[in-house]
């Protein structure tokens, strides 16, 4: 009796279990749709970049509209107000009259300017891998078509506040998201 009362109890853990995941999963699909439709997005990011013997820190503001999305450098000061500018459907960074080499955190070339871009490209094209709830927030294990895994914590409303890109196991690049807004 009691070997069977567990194996109840066990079942319905499981079957709660997937009920969260599943709900968390569907939460981020809409989110990634709305995302796909937004006419425009903008954002601000603390970002840590992890470099094999530093670490480097920068402020970064996004914004996104019809004609693209521009990553703009908010700190430090020296390079405050660099701009670098994404293409709609290219992944590359065309800087405007500026020559910014921050280093390349891997071997497939990602910066801490091409973090914001890489995020959103896993966000909105990324498998998901798997989503779990942690603190009273959802996270979302994504992998990208380029290898990339990036790991995002959504809000109670499905706001990305936290995200970390990571390639073979290493996490490169930690971000503090703020300031989320979209517009249709």
């Amino acid at each position: 009796m009691k070997r069977c009362l567990f194996l109840l109890l066990l079942s319905l853990a499981l079957l709660l279990t997937g009920c969260g995941k599943n709900r968390g999963e569907s939460d981020f699909r809409a989110f990634s749709e709305r995302l796909n439709n937004l006419e425009t997005l903008s954002f601000s990011a603390q970002v840590r970049a992890e470099y094999e013997h530093k670490t480097a820190r920068f402020a970064l503001s996004y914004a996104e509209d019809g004609e693209g999305g521009r990553v703009t450098v908010v700190a430090p000061e020296l390079i405050q107000g660099v701009t670098a500018h994404v293409s709609p459907g290219s992944s590359t960074l065309e800087y405007d009259t500026v020559v910014l080499d921050t280093g390349s955190l891997d071997a497939f070339g990602l910066s801490p300017l091409s973090s914001l871009p890489a995020m959103l490209r896993a966000m909105r094209t990324g498998h998901v891998d798997s989503v779990w709830e942690e603190d009273g927030k959802t996270v979302v294990m994504l992998e990208s078509d380029d290898a990339l895994r990036c790991c995002v914590w959504f809000s109670k409303e499905m706001r990305p506040v936290r995200a970390e890109l990571s390639r073979d196991g290493r996490v490169t690049v930690y971000l503090d998201i703020s300031d989320w807004a979209e517009g249709r």
